[in-house]
């Protein structure tokens, strides 16, 4: 069976779906070992004043209440209650973002309305929330490495060049920010460590967005642009 992805004029790309369909089959069993092989890394070996943990979009209107609420982003809340704890005890900084729109925002051509501002969606989950200790940054975009308040705290902080990455969704926000970030330090010639752990990442099923499907990719996507992405961090 032959699909035509693309036509204008001549130029068209066409893909035989069956041929396609066999060989990324494979692909993505080779993928998958990959991500069944991946070490956990400790705590214990990142140097604390120079390393962060970012915490993103783990709300309510990403997890428990809303238009984009998923039950999935709730699997991820235990291994970061225990990273942010951890955190504590070694004294590293902690950033939580959180989505907070307002009714202008152009993000709802896209989405359906979600997590305005002063709601209780655009409020950090209660487990993380009780735990404390972090710099809450609203965010306007799913990029929140655009924000201002980021950019002032990374004049601030420039001694942080290790960062580990949580929150949802895996292949929107939580990838947006670590790739940006990743290219950021490039830009400038300067090593860094953007640690994504596996266990401490989701994001949603709705229709033809297969969530398994969208984590893989996603996860896979980052380690192929220099993202450390790993089992676990212990």
């Amino acid at each position: 069976m032959l699909t035509v992805i693309h036509s204008k004029g001549d130029n068209k790309m066409i893909i035989n779906k069956n041929e396609f369909l066999k060989k990324s089959n494979e692909t993505l069993g080779e993928i998958l070992d990959m991500m069944a092989g991946l070490p956990a890394i400790q705590l214990k070996d990142l140097q604390a004043e120079n390393t962060a943990l970012i915490i993103v979009d783990m709300i309510n209107g990403f997890v428990r209440e809303g238009a984009l609420a998923s039950k999935r982003a709730e699997k991820a809340i235990p291994a970061i209650v225990e990273l942010s704890k951890a955190c504590d005890k070694m004294q590293i900084i902690k950033i939580a973002f959180a989505d907070s729109h307002t009714s202008q925002s152009p993000e709802f051509g896209a989405y359906p309305e979600h997590c305005m501002a002063g709601t209780s969606e655009s409020e950090v989950v209660d487990e993380i929330k009780e735990i404390g200790g972090y710099t809450l940054i609203p965010k306007n975009s799913t990029n929140s490495f655009h924000e201002e308040e980021f950019q002032k705290w990374l004049k601030n902080n420039n001694n942080v060049y290790t960062f580990i990455v949580t929150g949802v969704c895996t292949n929107i926000c939580v990838e947006q920010f670590a790739l940006t970030l990743k290219t950021y330090f490039n830009k400038q010639n300067r090593k860094s460590r953007v640690i994504v752990p596996k266990n401490t990442v989701e994001t949603y099923d709705l229709g033809i967005h297969n969530g398994d499907l969208m984590n893989v990719m996603a996860l896979y996507n980052m380690i192929v642009n220099g993202i450390e992405v790993v089992a676990g961090v212990e």
